[in-house]
């Protein structure tokens, strides 16, 4: 069975539990020891911890996440009503593929029976287990990156957190709708890569355009499945990270406030937190991350595309040969974008579909101006 691929807690963790408050979330989580595996009837989210680092080359340090989770079981619980569970690890795989495999197999199960797994890794090549995770899903992908980086490499290249995303793409089956990139820095890729991001229509925000106004990711993130952060998209000076040193990226509140846009997506079905250490500060930071990202799921307003966009308001704006059809959400007032299905064309999305966007976006087309993201999403669709 899958889960038996999940190591229990250790008792150091289990022993630290049972020292909290019973307000404090590690006190009202179910936790996977040696004599109990939680009841998967009942919980809505799974921490995994999967003990596996060989992506990052050139790194021979090994994952240690105990102290992330006495971070995390410290923090106090806010008013909800989602059961949590951790499940424990999966550990290091006689190959880093094996790895991948065990992955894959419990993101699936979980999102199968409709519980959102926060995957603490490891590094972050393990995207690539996550994104494998929905082939039996038999779905179209959208991949969110928190990173400073796109993480392209050779065809050639083994898969790494370096290159992952070049495997994504190129691998079969080709499950991959969309891929967005919030945060990169762009004296850390080349312009080649920035430029075959435009090629792929893909999307991608500058860490200046996103700390200036971080509202902007917010439709990104209600269009995700799969959100992968890499901790090193965070500053130095909040992380603790030293090696390698980043004098810029998102500080503290805004990478935050980016996990909590993912939590609050109706569509983000996994979540993954990758290329860390196991410093005391850094381990802080991502505890905080995880609560945000709950936090977030608890205030998911279950609309579109679980609701019926019969309900919401719609504007027809004519715009040179076509008309944009834009819905308003009446509970929560968010913009949705519609992209039309081409009876005729080879469409990756079988029926019309609709965009998250923003009230900005609505306010362009007024003015005549077409919304880039529907642009690149209809490209997408009939290539």
């Amino acid at each position: 069975m899958e889960f038996d691929f999940l190591t229990p807690l250790d008792t150091e963790i289990l022993v630290h539990a049972k020292g909290l408050s019973s307000q404090q979330l590690g006190s009202k989580m179910q936790l996977h020891s040696t004599d109990y595996f939680p009841d998967l009837e009942v919980v809505t989210i799974a921490v995994i911890g999967v003990l596996e680092n060989r992506g990052n080359q050139g790194s021979d340090s090994k994952v240690d996440l105990i102290l992330i989770r006495k971070e995390l079981y410290s923090l106090f619980a806010g008013n909800w009503d989602a059961t949590i569970a951790d499940l424990g690890n999966i550990l290091e795989g006689n190959t880093i593929e094996d790895t991948y495999f065990a992955l894959k197999k419990v993101v699936s199960s979980l999102i199968k029976k409709k519980i959102i797994p926060i995957v603490i890794g490891g590094s972050q090549d393990l995207t690539y287990a996550l994104y494998r995770a929905y082939d039996e899903l038999e779905q179209m992908v959208n991949l969110v990156a928190i990173d400073n980086k796109f993480d392209f490499g050779k065809e050639s290249d083994t898969l790494s957190a370096a290159s992952y995303l070049t495997k994504i793409i190129i691998d079969e089956p080709n499950n991959l709708f969309n891929y967005c990139n919030i945060g990169y820095q762009t004296y850390y890729n080349a312009q080649e890569e920035i430029d075959l991001i435009e090629k792929l229509f893909f999307d991608s925000y500058r860490l200046g355009e996103v700390a200036n106004n971080s509202a902007i990711s917010e439709p990104v993130f209600r269009d995700a499945d799969v959100v992968s952060l890499d901790l090193t998209s965070v500053k130095s000076a909040d992380s603790g990270n030293l090696k390698p040193f980043s004098p810029n990226g998102f500080n503290g509140k805004e990478i935050c406030t980016l996990s909590r846009y993912a939590g609050i997506s109706d569509k983000v079905t996994s979540f993954g937190v990758f290329n860390h250490t196991s410093s005391e500060q850094e381990s802080a930071l991502i505890a905080q991350v995880i609560w945000y990202f709950i936090e977030g799921f608890h205030y998911r307003s279950n609309e579109y595309p679980f609701g019926s966009k019969d309900s919401y308001l719609k504007y027809i704006i004519p715009l040179e040969d076509q008309e944009l059809v834009f819905y308003k959400s009446d509970k929560t007032d968010r913009w949705w974008i519609e992209i039309p299905f081409i009876s005729n064309g080879n469409n990756k999305l079988k029926r019309n579909t609709l965009l998250p966007c923003s009230y900005e976006e609505y306010l362009a087309a007024c003015n005549q101006e077409l919304p880039e993201r529907w642009w690149k999403a209809q490209r997408k669709n009939s290539i």
